[in-house]
């Protein structure tokens, strides 16, 4: 029986994951998908934007969310019942897309592909990794040498890499492809600066692709063939010795509030208050008084995109819910407040 191929698709939080699965199923030429959506925090929120994405490649019931709870660390109790489940369909998918969260290590998912009841019937057709070229443009994955240097003076057997650069260095050692996302945010000289320092950090012969808003042809991004979990020695991973990890540097919530009035000045305030705040990721769904559809709030440090997806069903409560992600100690108080003033 030939194995249903499988992408996994990872990177850091905001770099366009969602934004590109919801382009490949609207240019999946007739290729049934089906999507496992990891998120990170107690109330998931991408499942519900590639729900409301109108692909006729993915039915609802075909995108499977997997919240509150890192897909690499809860392989065993979620994610493996859940791809089985898949499998074992009447009409099982053709093809299988797994967005990981923004915090999840791909090695942990590629070996879950070994397992007796998984191996013979998926594959990992290849390891996509999502980047955010103008935040790395802008340094937000490097170390600030000033203050490295004052902390290794103060101590020179201090670890001085950061929980973000080791997302970002074990998400690069496990890709078979790097999409280069954001382009249009950058000139051509910051562009080819970004493409050489994460080719430089990549595996040898990985290859990157340019993107703005994850608009690649479907034919560049899957059915490469490689089945990563036959070469997982090629993969480096800073825990390889660990059983597990946790994520006690990082902490999210979810505010709720109700409908505003306008979207047009919302961009402007949300972006005003992420700059004042150590936020890295913030996303969810907003009601507008007197718009029949939903607007989406998608951003990452201070940069922030809203859209209308579907419309609103008559079930649905008409309120909004945004999910917040940013380093443990944040000001989670001056946050909510400032959120909470900004949704009028």
């Amino acid at each position: 029986m030939t194995k249903i191929p499988t992408t996994v698709i990872t990177g850091f939080l905001g770099s366009g994951k969602t934004t590109l699965i919801r382009h490949l199923l609207h240019n999946a030429g007739g290729r049934r998908l089906a999507v496992i959506v990891n998120e990170f925090g107690d109330i998931g929120v991408d499942g519900d934007i590639l729900r409301g994405c109108g692909a006729d490649a993915c039915a609802e019931e075909d995108i499977v969310e997997l919240a509150n709870g890192c897909i690499c660390c809860t392989v065993a109790d979620d994610f493996l019942p859940t791809m089985t489940k898949l499998l074992e369909r009447a009409d099982p998918p053709e093809h299988i897309l797994i967005e990981t969260s923004g915090l999840a290590l791909p090695k942990p998912l590629l070996k879950a592909f070994a397992w007796p009841d998984v191996r013979t019937r998926a594959t990992v057709d290849g390891v996509i990794v999502v980047i955010d070229a103008a935040a790395v443009a802008a340094g937000r994955f490097a170390p600030d040498e000033a203050a490295l240097a004052a902390l290794r003076a103060q101590d020179p057997n201090l670890d001085h890499e950061t929980p973000l650069e080791e997302l970002f260095e074990e998400q690069l050692g496990s890709a078979d492809l790097v999409v280069l996302n954001k382009t249009d945010l950058l000139d051509a000289a910051e562009l080819a600066a970004v493409e050489r320092d994460v080719l430089a950090a990549a595996r040898a012969g990985v290859v990157a692709m340019r993107a703005c808003e994850g608009r690649l042809h479907p034919s560049a991004l899957l059915g490469l063939g490689l089945s990563a979990e036959d070469d997982l020695d090629s993969r480096p991973s800073h825990h390889e010795a660990e059983a597990d990890h946790d994520h006690d540097d990082f902490t999210s919530f979810v505010l709720h509030a109700g409908a505003i009035e306008a979207a047009e000045p919302l961009a402007a305030r949300l972006g005003d208050i992420l700059a004042r705040h150590d936020v890295l990721r913030l996303k969810g769904v907003v009601a507008v008084r007197g718009k029949p559809a939903r607007l989406i709030v998608q951003a990452v440090g201070p940069r922030v995109e809203t859209y209308y997806d579907r419309r609103w069903r008559e079930d649905e409560s008409r309120m909004s819910r945004l999910v917040v992600i940013g380093e443990k100690g944040f000001a989670r108080e001056n946050i909510e407040a400032a959120l909470i003033a900004a949704l009028v």
